[in-house]
């Protein structure tokens, strides 16, 4: 097992050497997205309408973030990992049409996108449930929100961070999943640097 800070936007050279068992940081701009966002990225490509935000080599986060406002300006209060099966049906088209490196959430997504993470160099990155404060103190600005109109959960938040993790690379570019192989002593390891974080 590695570790590695990575900036974003991340290249595949970089995404090919992630392994399953490795641990992430990660820095830079993230985007959330969820069913929704997901459903309007894909619409988006339909019509033939360029995105308001750039996802080339980027990362996605499968998340619903608490928000507020305060002097006039969006900040993250809490931002936890949705459950990424949610978006096993739209992921791939995702993938394809925006070419990203990255997808950060909770649970995993269903083994038959390894094959599209393989041909796209994607990796799946598996965020720590129960910690979306400890998380949101990752969070050093947000720098913009789209499709604000579906909600503050759906809509796409544009976040600047500061090592956001650990997250664990659970699916990668070379068709290995920790779901698979049900690896327990590599969640205990996340589990401990969690706790470690906290103290």
């Amino acid at each position: 097992m590695a570790s590695f800070e990575l900036k974003t936007p991340i290249s595949k050279e970089t995404i090919s050497k992630l392994k399953v068992g490795d641990v992430v940081y990660l820095n830079g701009v993230i985007y959330t997205a969820r069913d929704e966002a997901h459903l309007e990225i894909i619409k988006y490509h339909k019509k033939g309408k360029e995105l308001p935000f750039n996802l080339e080599n980027g990362v996605i986060y499968h998340a619903g973030p608490i928000m507020k406002k305060e002097n006039d300006k969006w900040v993250c209060v809490a931002i936890g990992p949705t459950t990424s099966a949610r978006m096993n049906n739209t992921e791939e088209e995702v993938i394809k049409v925006t070419n990203l490196s990255a997808i950060v959430g909770k649970g995993g997504m269903k083994k038959e996108l390894l094959k599209t993470f393989k041909e796209h160099k994607v990796v799946y990155l598996a965020a720590p449930g129960g910690c979306a404060a400890l998380l949101a103190n990752c969070i050093k600005e947000v720098k913009n929100v789209y499709f604000l109109e579906l909600g503050m959960p759906e809509a796409v938040w544009e976040l600047e961070v500061e090592n956001f993790g650990p997250l664990i690379v659970a699916m990668d570019a070379h068709g290995n999943s920790i779901y698979e192989e049900v690896n327990e002593k590599v969640f205990e390891n996340l589990k401990m640097m969690v706790q470690s974080q906290k103290i």
